[in-house]
C-alpha cells in the first residue's frame, strides 16, 4: 500500500484537484462532480460533463441530494437557479485503501430507492468497510423521480441511468489515481439499482464501461414507451400541464415531486389500464425505448447481450416482508384479491399459490406472491436468460435474518456486504433473533468476502449457474452451496416470461 504522506490526499482529476481525507486506513473523496447541475437549460437532458476549475477543490463533503420527496435543497423550489448549491447534485465519492499504481479492483455501487430517492449520503452506503478488504469503492447521486425516468417529450428516456453512464465513465478516466484498475469495474446495486444494472447490461452505450456486474433484488418492471407516456401525460396533468420538455421545465422540481406523489396515492385506481405496476410503490422504472435501452433484460440477454459479463444476481429470501411488516400494513381482502388477479401468472392464480403453500396465510400468500413477482423470480429468470446467452452467472439468496418481524427482507442484504449492520444494533432490537448479535459479523465477512472476490477474480467462490443444476449460494448463519431453494415458487412461474410491461388500454 502506499504510504499516507499526509491526511488531506490530493488527486489531480480530468477536471481539477480534489483533497479528500484518510479515515483510518482508507483514502475518502465526498462529494466530486461527475456532471454538471442538472438545471436551467440542462434539466430533462442527457448529463453533460463537468466543466473543469481552478485550484484546489474539498471533497470532504457529500453532495446534495438529488430532487426528491423531503429534500429541503432551495433547488427544489427554483426554476432560475440556487444560491445555496443544492443544484450541483450530479456527484461521487470514492473510498481507496491505496492511493498508488496499486490498480486495485473497482466496485461502483449503485443503490436503489423505487426510483424516487436516493442519496450515497446515507451512513448504510458508507463504503469504508468494503474498501478496507482491497477494492475501491464509488458511490453517486442519479436523477430519480420524474427528473430522472419520466418519459417528456423532447428529453432523452432513463435519465437517471444516464447519469450512471456518466459516472462510470468518470471512473474509466479517473479511477487509476485513486489507485483502482479501470479494466477491472464491477457494478453493483440493489433493488431500483439492481434493475438498472440489468439494464446497463443491454445498453449499447455502457458497452466497455463495465467488467463484471452484480444485481441484487432487481425488481422486474420495464416500461413500454406508451405505459411511462400515460403515466407521465397523468402526473403532468394534475398540474394542468403537457408532459413536455417546455412545459414541465416552468415548475420547479417540488412542484413535479408533490404531483407524483398525488398519483401514488392513487396507484391502485389505474390497475385495469397501466396493469401490475399499478400494485408497486413506484410509478417510474426504466423505459424500454429501443435506442437507449433496446429490450427487457431478460430477452436481450438470452439473445447474447452481455455474454462478455460476469454476472452475479439474487435476491432475499422473505424480500416483501419488508413492506408487510410495516404497522398498518397488513392487506386488506380487496388488495390480496387484486394481487392474484393482476400479479400470478396465468397457470397459478391464488389456488395454485394455495396448493403449492398449504400451511400458509392468506396474507403469507400474497406476501410469497409480491416476493416472487417483484424480486424473486425476475432475479431467477434473468439467471436463466444469462446463462441461455452463454454468460457467466452465479445465483444467491440470503436467508438469515436478525428480527421475526422481517426476516430476510429487502435491503439486508446491501448492510451486510458494506458492514453498516452492527452487532450493539442488532442486539438493541425488539424482535432480534436469540444468536443474531453473534452471528451478523460471520454472515456480513462471508457475503463481503464473496462480492470482493467476484470483484477481483470474476469467481465468488461456488460453482456458477446452470438451469439444471440451479447451484445457489444460500447465506445463513453458516453459507451453503444447494440447489435453489426456492423450487414451489420456481415451478409456479416456470412457463412464465418476465418482459416490458405495456399499456393494457386507453381511457
Amino acid at each position: 500500500m502506499s504510504t499516507r504522506v499526509n491526511s488531506r490526499p490530493e488527486i489531480r482529476t480530468t477536471s481539477g484537484v480534489v483533497r479528500g481525507i484518510w479515515e483510518n486506513a482508507v483514502a475518502v473523496f465526498r462529494g466530486i462532480p461527475y456532471a454538471e447541475p442538472p438545471f436551467g437549460a440542462r434539466r430533462f437532458m442527457a448529463p453533460a460533463p463537468v466543466r473543469a476549475w481552478d485550484g484546489i477543490r474539498e471533497a470532504l463533503e457529500f453532495g446534495p441530494p438529488v430532487p426528491q420527496a423531503r429534500h429541503t435543497g432551495s433547488v427544489m423550489s427554483s426554476v432560475s437557479g440556487t444560491g445555496d448549491g443544492s443544484d450541483d447534485c450530479l456527484t461521487l465519492n470514492v473510498w481507496s485503501p491505496d492511493l498508488g499504481a496499486a490498480r486495485l479492483p473497482v466496485m461502483v455501487w449503485i443503490q436503489g430507492g423505487t426510483y424516487l430517492e436516493n442519496y450515497s449520503s446515507n451512513p448504510h452506503y458508507d463504503g469504508a468497510t468494503l474498501a478496507a478488504a482491497g477494492v475501491v469503492v464509488v458511490s453517486m447521486n442519479y436523477r430519480v423521480g420524474a427528473e430522472g425516468f419520466a418519459r417528456i417529450t423532447g428529453a432523452p428516456d432513463n435519465r437517471g441511468i444516464l447519469d450512471q453512464i456518466a459516472a462510470l465513465r468518470w471512473v474509466q478516466e479517473n479511477i487509476a489515481a485513486i489507485g483502482g484498475d479501470p479494466s477491472n469495474v464491477t457494478v453493483f446495486g440493489q433493488s431500483a439499482g439492481g434493475a438498472c444494472i440489468a439494464a446497463l447490461l443491454v445498453m449499447p452505450m455502457a458497452a466497455g464501461l463495465f467488467r463484471r456486474a452484480i444485481s441484487q433484488s432487481m425488481p422486474g418492471t420495464y416500461f413500454s414507451e406508451r405505459l411511462a407516456a400515460a403515466i407521465s401525460t397523468t402526473i403532468a396533468a394534475r398540474l394542468g400541464l403537457r408532459a413536455t420538455v417546455d412545459e414541465l421545465s416552468r415548475l420547479s422540481p417540488r412542484a413535479l415531486t408533490d404531483a407524483t406523489d398525488t398519483v401514488i396515492q392513487k396507484l391502485p385506481e389505474f390497475v385495469e389500464s397501466w396493469g401490475p405496476m399499478s400494485l408497486t410503490p413506484t410509478p417510474f422504472s426504466p423505459v424500454v425505448d429501443g435506442v437507449l435501452l433496446p429490450d427487457a433484460p431478460w430477452r436481450a440477454l438470452a439473445g447474447g447481450a452481455a455474454s462478455d459479463i460476469d454476472l452475479l444476481i439474487g435476491h432475499t429470501r422473505d424480500e416483501f416482508r419488508l413492506y408487510t411488516s410495516r404497522p398498518g400494513a397488513k392487506p386488506t381482502d380487496a388488495r390480496m384479491t387484486a394481487a392474484f388477479d393482476h400479479l400470478a401468472p396465468a397457470t397459478a392464480t391464488e389456488d395454485g399459490y394455495r396448493r403449492a403453500y398449504p400451511d400458509a396465510t392468506p396474507e403469507q400468500r400474497y406476501e410469497f406472491l409480491n416476493s416472487d413477482w417483484l424480486f424473486r423470480m425476475p432475479s431467477l429468470h434473468l439467471a436463466d436468460a444469462a446463462h441461455a446467452g452463454g454468460g457467466p452467472v452465479w445465483l444467491y439468496e440470503l436467508a438469515w435474518s436478525f428480527n421475526r418481524e422481517q426476516g430476510a427482507s429487502h435491503c439486508l442484504d446491501f448492510l451486510l456486504v458494506f458492514g453498516t449492520l452492527g452487532s450493539d444494533e442488532v442486539r438493541a432490537h425488539p424482535a432480534a433473533n436469540p444468536n443474531a448479535a453473534v452471528e451478523i459479523p460471520r454472515v456480513a465477512n462471508h457475503m463481503r468476502t464473496d462480492w470482493v472476490n467476484f470483484a477481483t477474480t470474476g469467481k465468488p467462490g461456488w460453482v456458477p449457474y446452470d438451469p439444471r443444476t440451479r447451484a445457489t449460494r444460500v447465506y445463513d448463519a453458516e453459507p451453503i452451496t444447494r440447489r435453489y431453494p426456492e423450487e414451489r415458487s420456481r415451478r409456479i412461474w416456470r412457463t412464465h416470461r418476465f418482459d416490458t410491461l405495456d399499456l393494457l388500454r386507453t381511457d
